[in-house]
């Protein structure tokens, strides 16, 4: 019997558990008055996934793995201080090595009468993440070595946050940052949020981000010189609650990008999404939008046994930043996490629906359609369209921190997807994946 078989079985049966019995496996010890608490805990996920047709090593057709990651997690908290550290392992099932383990979080917050500071490797995560996120369907998920200050209150936020990326090299000398654990090598931003109403929210965001350059000089050395990009935009969300079980829900975003890429072409680039969702009743959601992101003009990709593309004098290309890319544009991450031929894009628009079965607040069915296009014309291609997705989704959770995840997603391409992604093998492609995710709590200690 394999491992996630053992999983798997051990998960029915705790399903039959009787609630009261599943309370004592998380234990709470200490006086409840007192304002030290100490949480250990863990994630345990592991997923395994088969994909045909859209496999990235162009000799095979199909691929499958199982993944795992294994989190423990310390929390501390005081009045006025909290420390959290998170070490991680990550590894596909048989690998060479064991995988590998890294620092996912640690950092430490003091707050004193809404005024906070946070420093240490930590998540940011805004809004929708859309533009900073936790991107925990990744392995690694996102993460950022920074500091934080902010205030919160009386309906406002405003969180100003800055990191500084260097290599181990460097400290000897120099500051060229090459191949870190992150694509900036220095960045600041700004973030202010105000609740105007019970139904109504919005969000401001300033992202300057310096970028070592990607140029090389008359002697083949990277050019030390930083390029400096920036990303304004804003957030609303609105919420209505009906008399009875119903509502309706809804946000829009829009975000522009200027100054100068790492390769030196001038920037302009933006986004425009919406998306509504409604529950029609406890047991029916639905859920639709259009999503647009700016692609470079002239975006041309040669026949097959050509050579060379046209050199792009500005870059149109909208940067999805730090976001959680999973949660939007097809769950297949064809595009912005599988990059278009040549490094430059097309652009992207994505309309969708969805709807959706919840049972209990334990089970949840969904079935969701994309239909996905370029923004700009691409040369030799009959049309912007590039396929269309289909998505069936199936959660189920047993007990509060068990959860089961499966998917199977089929994407029926078109001839501009096979130019743009220069690969015949993405017309037709299918992905399925089954995911168990344990958050157990060990213990809780107030002292």
């Amino acid at each position: 019997m394999n491992r996630l078989t053992t999983i798997l079985l051990s998960l029915c049966v705790l399903s039959l558990i009787p609630a009261r019995v599943q309370a004592k496996i998380q234990t709470e010890f200490g006086d409840s008055t007192k304002t030290h608490v100490f949480t250990l805990g863990a994630q345990l996920m592991t997923r395994g996934e088969y994909i045909q047709g859209a496999v990235q090593n162009p000799d095979e057709t199909m691929a499958a793995f199982v993944l795992e990651r294994t989190r423990l997690i310390l929390n501390y908290k005081q009045p006025y201080l909290e420390v959290q550290i998170i070490p991680q392992h990550l590894g596909v099932w048989g690998t060479s090595g064991g995988g590998s383990f890294n620092l996912r979080e640690a950092w430490a917050q003091t707050d004193v009468k809404g005024f906070f500071a946070k420093l240490g490797r930590q998540t940011l995560s805004y809004d929708d993440e859309r533009i900073m996120g936790l991107n925990d369907w990744s392995m690694t998920s996102a993460y950022h070595d920074a500091l934080k200050l902010g205030y919160e209150g009386f309906g406002h936020k405003i969180h100003v946050m800055g990191a500084y990326c260097q290599n181990n090299g460097n400290m000897l000398g120099g500051t060229m940052y090459i191949g870190g654990v992150q694509p900036y090598k220095n960045m600041e931003a700004l973030w202010y949020h105000y609740d105007f109403k019970r139904w109504f929210s919005a969000s401001l965001m300033f992202i300057n981000t310096g970028m070592q350059s990607c140029l090389t000089t008359s002697t083949g050395e990277t050019e030390k010189k930083t390029y400096y990009q920036q990303m304004a935009g804003t957030y609303w969300h609105f919420r209505y609650d009906g008399p009875t079980d119903w509502w309706i829900d809804a946000d829009a975003s829009f975000y522009y990008q200027f100054g100068t890429t790492e390769y030196r072409l001038p920037l302009s680039a933006w986004m425009l999404a919406v998306e509504a969702k409604a529950q029609a009743n406890k047991w029916t959601r639905f859920r639709a939008g259009y999503f647009y992101l700016s692609g470079d003009e002239n975006y041309t990709v040669p026949p097959p046994g050509g050579i060379g593309m046209q050199q792009l004098t500005h870059d149109h290309s909208f940067n999805l930043l730090y976001g959680s890319k999973h949660q939007f544009y097809g769950a297949m991450d064809f595009f912005y996490l599988q990059t278009f031929y040549g490094g430059y894009s097309p652009g992207l628009q994505d309309v969708h629906g969805s709807a959706s079965f919840v049972w209990n607040n334990q089970f949840e069915f969904e079935a969701a359609y994309h239909a996905l296009a370029t923004t700009v014309d691409v040369n030799t291609a009959p049309g912007r369209l590039l396929g269309h997705e289909l998505e069936l989704k199936a959660q189920y959770k047993p007990v509060s921190w068990v959860t089961i995840s499966a998917n199977y997603t089929f994407m029926q391409g078109t001839k501009t997807m096979e130019i743009v992604k220069r690969s015949s093998d993405r017309n037709q492609s299918h992905w399925v994946y089954l995911m168990v995710t344990l958050n157990p709590t060990f213990v809780k200690v107030r002292f």
